[in-house]
């Protein structure tokens, strides 16, 4: 996905990163998640199978959603993998989420959009044009909530 050149300036972490952040235990995972939203605007969350109701997912979007980012879900499902292999749809992580008094769902505010195309090059394709749009509509949701 980063590849597309959608997004710019962040940089994937690769298995060993990830493997050596969270060897530090909660504490360094949290810095190291802190470390990645220096300096954006806003959190893109790219929804798998497995990417709901994660531990360090929810304390992304949490962390964002309270230091006033814009967040916005991409649904993933549909597009290859490295292996070729289509990702299937998992739920919205933003209904595992509350916000505000009373406590409702991120996903009644926050978009979780489900690119169109009969195939993974047309669904890519979608991303690439839409998500500059889609950022912009996410911190434009946060200003307003």
């Amino acid at each position: 996905m980063r590849q597309i050149g959608s997004i710019e300036g962040n940089k994937a972490a690769t298995d060993n990163d990830w493997e050596q952040v969270k060897s530090g235990g909660d504490a360094a995972i949290q810095r190291w998640i802190g470390e990645q939203m220096e300096g954006r605007s806003c959190e893109v969350v790219l929804v798998g199978a497995s990417t709901a109701n994660r531990k360090w997912i929810n304390y992304e979007i949490v962390r964002a959603w309270n230091e006033g980012l814009g967040v916005v879900g991409i649904r993933i499902h549909g597009l290859k993998n490295l292996d070729g292999e289509l990702a299937e749809r998992g739920d919205n992580p933003f209904d595992y989420i509350t916000y505000g008094r009373p406590q409702k769902p991120l996903s009644q505010i926050v978009k979780c959009y489900e690119p169109p195309g009969a195939n993974s090059k047309e669904r890519y394709a979608w991303i690439a044009q839409h998500l500059g749009n889609a950022v912009e509509e996410a911190i434009r949701i946060r200003e307003n909530n």
